[in-house]
């Protein structure tokens, strides 16, 4: 997709500015993060560089753990300006950046995505619950009041109308923020759902451990957890055919002549269906901004108001041609990186 053209709407999102900073070291933005934010990030980041009197951003993946980590590494030019993040900062992570001296943070929420279960477009299709993703995948399952290995190891000793194949599932590793969304809405939801968190209880565990026993997931092989990006879990079913990926929707919309999506809850994954929030595993995307680097690194407050400008973020620009689910509170949004509005006010 060219940029070398956007309207003169775009262009005047921000003022150029060629004296946006005093002279320094470092001049160009630099960024790290999701993997699911990656290519939205990607596709802004070359549109700026393409349109505006600024070095192209760097941008890198990593996952939202990693981004955030060296987000609150500190302040200054040997440290990251934006962390791209597929949940919201943690308050221990917060903790630690003002630990560091990054105690001013902005944070932008731009869009919507959803995670979604694809396999390989030759196989059999699926139909999945929460509950279908927790009996195949928790360590241990309650049986006659005490926990068990999981002994499931066919879709179809799950439930008995999902296909007869070996489970096989490629999941993102825990530093992405995917994992984080994956662990409460699908395996946490699948637990409550089957009867498995109450039985936790009156087992006599308390709702801590009920939940951490909940999310455990099994380490037999069954389970393979993915610490790359989302084109290493596409590498893994090509090369297994009974592979079912955690995806994000707008990875997927992009790998539909190889991928086939499951439903979840009877409900298949669209743009219509997580903005109706109709589609129960969807997640807000978020980048944070170091707000002590806005006056000293050029480009970067305008690169935040462009990445959230209608005619990129809103509903007919290119994150959305790619898969963004737009936020229909992104002018709010607007007035927050405009005014550089800081987290807690």
């Amino acid at each position: 997709m060219s940029f070398a053209k956007l309207s003169v709407s775009v262009l005047a999102v921000v003022a150029i500015s060629a004296t946006a900073a005093a002279a320094q070291s470092r001049n160009n933005v630099q960024i790290a993060g999701s993997s699911t934010v990656l290519p939205y990030a990607t596709i802004v980041a070359e549109a700026f560089g393409e349109n505006f009197e600024f070095p192209t951003p760097v941008v890198e993946s990593g996952g939202s753990s990693t981004g955030l980590r060296r987000f609150c590494e500190g302040v200054g030019e040997n440290t990251i300006d934006i962390a791209n993040s597929s949940r919201s900062i943690r308050d221990s992570e917060v903790e630690t950046c003002a630990a560091n001296g990054v105690t001013d943070i902005v944070e932008v929420r731009f869009g919507y995505d959803g995670i979604v279960f694809a396999s390989d477009i030759e196989g059999p299709s699926f139909e999945f619950t929460q509950s279908d993703w927790y009996l195949a995948l928790a360590a241990e399952l309650p049986v006659d009041g005490e926990m068990v290995a999981n002994p499931n190891t066919n879709w179809n000793e799950v439930r008995a109308d999902l296909p007869d194949q070996p489970i096989s599932a490629f999941i993102p590793g825990t530093r992405h923020g995917t994992r984080e969304v994956f662990d409460e809405r699908v395996i946490l939801q699948g637990c409550e759902d089957t009867g498995a968190y109450q039985a936790m209880l009156d087992m006599g565990m308390d709702e801590d451990a009920a939940e951490e026993a909940c999310m455990e997931i099994r380490a037999d092989g069954v389970s393979v957890d993915i610490d790359g990006d989302y084109t290493e879990t596409l590498a893994r079913i090509n090369a297994d055919a009974n592979g079912i990926g955690v995806f994000g929707l707008a990875f997927y919309e992009n790998n539909t002549s190889v991928l086939q999506v499951a439903t979840m809850a009877g409900v298949t994954p669209t743009v219509d269906a997580i903005a109706s929030g109709e589609y129960p595993v969807s997640r807000p995307l978020f980048f944070y901004i170091k707000a002590a680097h806005l006056d000293v690194i050029p480009g970067l407050q305008e690169y935040a108001a462009f990445f959230v400008s209608d005619d990129i973020a809103g509903p007919f620009g290119p994150l959305a041609a790619y898969g963004l689910v737009s936020d229909p509170e992104l002018a709010e949004t607007q007035a927050v990186v405009a005014n550089g509005t800081l987290m807690g006010e």
